[in-house]
């Protein structure tokens, strides 16, 4: 088990926070024959992108379906996250199994997280048709598969931006925080520079905080 970051997390924040679970997914990895590059690029990722403080659940682990399915169960169950992102073993090879262990364990599906993921991808390369990611909502969690590449991560949740820093393909990130709103998790702001949360006009915005008297 990969600690969390401090930096991330210090339990002496009274401000809420949100529980966040990474799950990188490589036989290789796990066993300590190269050192996972998806969990330390999401650290770095969510860092820099939310302004709500994080608490991060990290596990690093073999492609095999049921434990899969069993890490996923035990971080929105037990360590009850509400938002886990897993990177790697979203492809057609036979020992990549991610997408149909999220499937299993979750109680719906959100196909436009896996649709919008491809339509980045295809910006970059034709293989990116080949990608099988998928999202679920189990209980109170979002659960979304990446990318294994942690460029090609921030390519997906971040969009794509022309030259002036003007979204020109929206990323997935965008719609997270509104579907957490959607399913009772946390309220999560991110730096708009990085990604802007999108929220309908309707929606209820967070309570405002009780000014000082």
């Amino acid at each position: 088990m990969i600690k969390p970051s401090l930096k991330l997390y210090d339990p002496r924040m009274t401000k809420e926070f949100i529980k966040i679970g990474l799950v990188s997914i490589s036989d290789r990895a796990s066993q300590g024959v190269y050192a996972d590059q998806g969990i330390p690029a999401l650290q770095v990722w969510l860092e820099n992108t939310l302004i709500t403080p994080v608490k991060i659940v990290a596990r690093l682990i073999a492609d095999e379906q049921s434990v899969i399915e069993a890490t996923l169960v035990d971080l929105v169950d037990n360590e009850a996250c509400s938002l886990i992102l897993t990177t790697g073993g979203t492809g057609p090879a036979l020992r990549d199994v991610t997408p149909e262990a999220t499937l299993a364990v979750g109680d719906r599906v959100m196909p436009g997280f896996g649709e919008q993921m491809r339509q980045i991808s295809l910006n970059f390369v034709p293989t990116a048709i080949l990608s099988r990611q998928v999202a679920v909502i189990r209980k109170q969690c979002l659960i979304i598969n990446l990318p294994g590449q942690p460029k090609a991560i921030a390519q997906t949740l971040e969009g794509l931006k022309d030259a002036n820093g003007a979204i020109t393909v929206h990323g997935i990130f965008a719609a997270v925080p509104y579907c957490l709103d959607l399913i009772g998790a946390p309220f999560i702001e991110t730096r708009e520079h990085i990604v802007k949360a999108f929220r309908p006009k309707s929606a209820s915005p967070k309570p405002a905080e009780p000014k000082p008297t």
